[in-house]
């Protein structure tokens, strides 16, 4: 059993802490040492940790004033009751973080574990989304020092000797299932918001921050494919697959193969299928993502500064599996088939050269004008791949594609680019749910030209004008069933393009108590809140 290292506590606008009345010398005493300290009982966040006398130290956050809906906006913001649910999702996030964050750092490291209870705040599902990233840390391989280094156990790696619990000890599966969010729009479903929830959601995320934070040589396509099956073993109603380069070559991917051929490490091609669905055959969900595990830039090399980032280049890859993962825990009632190229983009005597040309797995001629425009090229035949033979209802790809992307929006939002307003509107009620922010970037056939050329179908870059648009116009190409509406006929699929170049790190506008600078896992969470939304509303 683990011991108890603290418990972080909600301080309200009278300086109490309401989840402490069932210890009353101990309420007594936070509220006390809360006055004494100053802190202010208005500003929200305030932290203060208060040692009462035959009790475990106390973390108290003040709750302060709860956030208004503002008069006027632009005419993305949701409906003011949203909005404001929203903000006090997020809020309840920080300030569960900031309070875990005070007490890990009076964490030992003894060979035992210990446990953070935290109080649900605003929001059960929110507070242990906010602790539980705010907990996780990337010290994998220090050796020295307070936190655990890489010769220990995983279990203890990542600050992982600490875990978070609800208040008063409430660890079985259904007591977390039974601390529901009551205000949660789909609470009357089989899978409302509580503190299981936010468990699972976090969880995910932060595997998906560790795939990406792992160095390159600790991180090959065959070792990330280990790992995925390693997640997935005996989660229910899963099964994982990993192809190789002979099936690649067998399905004609042969732009996924003009990028590995350049690596001496074996390409890999993860595919893995959920089938909860009450009708078992019924058309999944699918979910791509870009798995360059270390990107170079091939032939057409990257400056070196800055490089070592590119061992994150497989952002993509990292958040789908992770959601798919999160997804299946859950059991939301929905069929959902996940796939992610992986390789590495390296220089050698064998790699692609400015000028190749090379059959994408639809037949389409692509020339590779720009070797380090090799997500896109990967991203296509795994496109064509799901689409075409699993008849999905809804396609999203998940990259860290572009520059463009990076300078358009920054670290703040992931960009998305569909035609279809329905399921742009769905991915934006989900990130903003879940405050895993995206914006909505143009989708359109206008930009084609800049990807043409003579003498093959496509180009894999555009220039520099409207570069993450042209990305994502190409990748359009190769999903099956995405009718020319010129034609006057329906789409029989949904499909969205996510590029997460920017969002895949907290360097300034985004770093928080729960979010540290570095690399984010996102967007996890805002694809599985869609996923649960999707589950229950279509």
């Amino acid at each position: 059993m683990p011991s108890l290292l603290g418990k972080v506590v909600r301080i309200d606008s009278e300086g109490a802490a309401p989840s402490l009345a069932s210890l009353p010398e101990v309420a007594s005493q936070v509220a006390s040492q809360w006055k004494t300290s100053r802190a202010s009982t208005v500003k929200p966040g305030e932290c203060r940790l208060l040692f009462p006398a035959q009790s475990h130290p106390i973390a108290g956050v003040a709750s302060g004033e709860q956030p208004r809906a503002p008069q006027t906006g632009p005419d993305s913001l949701p409906p003011k009751n949203v909005f404001l649910r929203n903000e006090r999702l997020e809020w309840t996030r920080l300030a569960a973080a900031k309070g875990v964050r005070a007490l890990r750092e009076l964490g030992k490291i003894n060979g035992e574990k210990q446990v953070i209870e935290v109080d649900s705040f605003s929001s059960s599902h929110a507070a242990a989304v906010g602790a539980i990233l705010g907990l996780w840390n990337v010290n994998h391989f220090k050796t020295r020092g307070l936190m655990p280094g890489w010769d220990l156990p995983l279990d203890k790696q990542g600050g992982r000797h600490i875990s978070v619990a609800p208040m008063n000890g409430l660890a079985s599966q259904d007591e977390k299932k039974s601390l529901r969010d009551e205000d949660d729009d789909l609470c009357s479903t089989g899978t409302p918001l509580s503190w299981y929830t936010g468990e699972v959601y976090a969880h995910a995320q932060n595997w998906s921050r560790e795939l990406q934070e792992v160095p390159a040589n600790l991180m090959s396509p065959t070792i990330f494919s280990e790992r995925v099956v390693n997640a997935f073993k005996n989660v229910p109603h899963t099964q994982v697959v990993i192809r190789d380069a002979k099936w690649a070559r067998e399905q004609n991917m042969n732009l996924f193969l003009s990028v590995a051929q350049g690596s001496e490490q074996p390409c890999k091609f993860v595919e893995i299928h959920y089938h909860g669905a009450p009708e078992h055959h019924s058309a999944p969900l699918a979910l791509v993502g870009k798995g360059i595990t270390f990107d170079t830039g091939g032939i057409s090399l990257k400056p070196s500064a800055g490089m070592d980032l590119m061992r994150a280049d497989m952002g993509g890859a990292a958040a789908v599996v992770a959601s798919t993962l999160a997804i299946a825990q859950l059991g939301l009632p929905i069929n959902v088939v996940t796939v992610a190229p992986l390789t590495e983009n390296m220089p050698s005597g064998r790699a692609t050269k400015p000028g190749d040309i090379f059959q994408a797995r639809n037949g389409l001629t692509v020339q590779v004008d720009n070797t380090d425009a090799e997500g896109r090229l990967v991203l296509a035949d795994a496109l064509s791949y799901v689409s075409e033979t699993f008849s999905p209802h809804t396609v999203i790809d998940v990259a860290t594609l572009t520059g463009a992307c990076v300078m358009a929006l920054g670290d703040v939002y992931s960009g998305v680019f569909t035609e279809s307003d329905s399921l742009w509107h769905q991915l934006k009620t989900a990130s903003e749910a879940e405050h895993d922010l995206c914006w909505r970037m143009p989708l359109t056939d206008m930009y084609l030209p800049q990807i043409s050329k003579l003498n093959a179908d496509l180009v894999n870059t555009g220039g520099r004008p409207a570069g993450a648009c042209t990305a994502a116009i190409f990748l359009k190409q190769f999903v099956h069933g995405l009718e020319d509406r010129t034609k006057g006929e329906e789409q029989c699929v949904q499909y969205a393009h996510i590029d997460i170049a920017g969002s895949m790190e907290a360097a300034s506008n985004t770093l928080n108590d729960y979010q540290a600078k570095g690399l984010t896992g996102r967007p996890v969470r805002a694809l599985v809140e869609f996923a649960r939304r999707l589950a229950y509303t279509s």
